[in-house]
């Protein structure tokens, strides 16, 4: 009797429906998140200035990592978003789940055309510090972050659960990476890519909450995937780790000069870079940690 207890028990359990309250509080932080980083970063003297401060400081990185970063960079073109987004959208038909599908496409799509609709179109960039060149235009959110993102949610949306480690092995390495090279190329600013890991994870969090309002979603009940444990915690660690150098790299010359000394003084430009390419890097863990963390023991 306690063995038909215990499996009737366990059967209500993966029965019971998964609440999508979750993912839309995710989505409504997430697009905070991103409008405080415009606010901040943009429509301040203090956040261009320290940006600006970040851009000349890429240009003392070597040849040989600028070209790395070009070279990445240049990898991610239209003809590879299109494949990216094919081979999603195959694994979802090949499940015979259409919802993954159009998910998890609608992801990567809709990422693209929110990014590039407001950095285009909507947001701009007040003249609020002299410069000059490309230091003048609006780069925010970055689309290659935005990418390299929202195929890295998209692949744990369509994937079954005991492939999800694999992706999070080979994805979330590259994609954190992209954050960090749109920088050392200048391609993008610390705040572009910090609003595209928002987007991203805004747009995961109302694909996930569709799937959860339509029953797309189940526990899973198996056994604890230990490699996944370790992926997991060493990203976290990376991110907190990430946080605590950017704050050193940016707060011991900001105590010892002044946000007018980090700013002006070029000695400072190349800590300031690094400081921005630590927060780029940890603000890509923490979009892919709290999404992975709200998929915890669920599977399609």
């Amino acid at each position: 009797m306690a063995t038909e207890e215990q499996a009737d028990r366990r059967s209500e359990r993966v029965a019971a429906p998964i609440r999508p309250r979750r993912w839309a509080v995710i989505a409504v932080a997430a697009s905070g998140v991103a409008a405080l980083v415009y606010v901040l970063a943009v429509w301040t003297v203090e956040g261009q200035e320290l940006e600006n401060a970040a851009l000349r400081g890429a240009d003392q990185a070597d040849a040989a990592q600028a070209g790395e970063a070009w070279r990445a960079l240049d990898e991610i073109t239209v003809y590879s978003l299109v494949a990216a987004v094919v081979l999603i959208a195959l694994v979802g038909v090949l499940r015979r789940r259409w919802d993954l599908a159009v998910a998890a496409v609608g992801v990567v799509v809709l990422g693209q055309v929110v990014v590039q609709g407001l950095k285009r179109f909507v947001l701009v960039r007040p003249p609020l510090v002299e410069v000059a060149g490309d230091y003048t235009h609006n780069s925010l959110p970055s689309g290659h972050t935005a990418i390299a993102m929202t195929v890295l949610f998209a692949a744990v949306i369509v994937v079954p659960h005991r492939w999800r480690g694999v992706v999070m092995l080979i994805l979330l390495p590259w994609a954190v990476g992209i954050g960090q090279y749109t920088l050392t190329a200048k391609w993008h600013r610390l705040s572009d890519t910090l609003a595209a890991d928002a987007i991203a994870l805004a747009l995961a969090a109302l694909a996930s909450w569709w799937l959860a309002r339509r029953g797309g979603l189940h526990r899973y009940e198996g056994p604890r995937r230990v490699g996944r444990v370790v992926i997991g915690a060493f990203a976290g660690v990376s991110a907190v780790v990430g946080l605590a150098l950017g704050g050193v790299l940016w707060g011991v010359p900001l105590a010892r000069v002044g946000l007018a000394g980090v700013v002006r003084d070029h000695d400072y430009e190349w800590n300031t870079y690094l400081g921005a390419g630590s927060f780029a890097s940890a603000g890509s863990l923490i979009a892919a940690l709290v999404f992975l963390i709200s998929w915890r023991r669920l599977a399609t």
